[in-house]
């Protein structure tokens, strides 16, 4: 076989395309803390990356036999890639994922081997049982604590955004169980009321309390205080008694217009599978949810207060569209 045609086999192993899905979970979680990227984001990334692709290499080694079935064109049914040197790699993958969480520091560790063991157990035993899509959506949140403790050092508010992701991923997965089967409506249609709510949540007045930008530790100086007492940039409203209570944050224009590009990415694939729930529309449908990954991000960032983060991460959709027109996405 040609080193071209090896290549090839290994980008559709890995599905290259979904990598550009990745970047977004630390960064969102680093965002959901109002931390700035640094070294440690840069290196959680890192470890997303690895155990992502462990996990696209594991699941094809777990699914030869019915590929061999159902999708022979695969890598592994095929024989342009050996079921031992999947295997191989899979294992490779992630040891290099947990060994750069471990050097993000404990933390992130501690999210990363239960991220890892999520990976696993759902290609291994999960899969195809009524918790799979569970699973995966617990895997894809784990990914965005992982950001927010290699980061931080802790990941408690980052649990909304977290929740957020493997809401979607649930949906999508749930989805994606009809890939090579003629299936019914509803996963499509639950898959496209999942994305409305979320997007309508996305541009929702966020619970009263201090905005992000003055949860950073380093704006906690008494010296950055207004002379009336209060913080920059907060703005508080009469509380009972003639007390003061922090204002609801207010989604600002790029939240919404990312949310309504992440409702738009997935209206019409879902409304197609829905009304024509055959595999070449449903893998478009999952296809198009696994790339809405990326303006789902990029809200939570903008929602967040990271507005120039949300662009760079909404920057990469165009990228992996592109990319999914030489390799297959799902």
């Amino acid at each position: 076989m040609s080193r071209a045609r090896v290549l090839s086999a290994w980008a559709e192993l890995l599905r290259l395309p979904a990598l550009f899905t990745v970047p977004g979970d630390a960064l969102a979680g680093a965002g959901a803390l109002s931390a700035r990227p640094d070294h440690r984001t840069l290196l959680a990334i890192g470890s997303s990356l690895c155990l992502y692709e462990a996990g696209m290499v594991l699941n094809d080694w777990a699914d030869r036999a019915e590929d061999a079935a159902e999708r022979p064109h695969r890598p592994l049914p095929s024989g342009r890639v050996s079921p031992s040197a999947a295997f191989t790699a899979a294992c490779a993958l992630t040891a290099a994922g947990l060994a750069l969480a471990a050097r993000a520091g404990r933390p992130a560790l501690t999210i990363a081997v239960p991220l890892a063991a999520t990976v696993w157990s759902y290609d291994l035993a999960l899969k195809h049982t009524p918790v799979g899509p569970f699973a995966m959506g617990t895997a894809r949140g784990l990914d965005l604590l992982l950001g927010a403790a290699a980061t931080a050092g802790h990941t408690r508010p980052a649990l909304s955004s977290a929740a957020f992701l493997a809401t979607h991923t649930c949906a999508v997965t749930t989805l994606s169980r009809q890939e090579t089967h003629e299936g019914t409506p509803t996963a499509a249609l639950a898959a496209l009321a999942t994305t409305g709510a979320l997007a309508w949540l996305l541009q929702r007045p966020l619970a009263p309390g201090r905005p992000p930008e003055q949860r950073s530790p380093n704006l906690r100086s008494p010296n950055l205080r207004s002379p009336g007492g209060q913080s920059p940039g907060r703005q508080e409203l009469p509380g009972p008694a003639g007390g003061r209570r922090p204002a609801h944050r207010l989604p600002t224009p790029v939240t919404a217009a990312l949310a309504t590009a992440y409702a738009s990415t997935t209206a019409r694939p879902y409304l197609h599978a829905s009304l024509n729930p055959s595999p070449p529309l449903t893998q478009q449908a999952v296809g198009a949810g696994i790339r809405a990954v990326i303006p789902l991000q990029a809200a939570l960032l903008a929602r967040s207060g990271a507005t120039a983060t949300a662009l760079l991460t909404a920057a990469l959709a165009p990228v992996a569209r592109r990319f999914a027109r030489l390799v297959s996405i799902t």
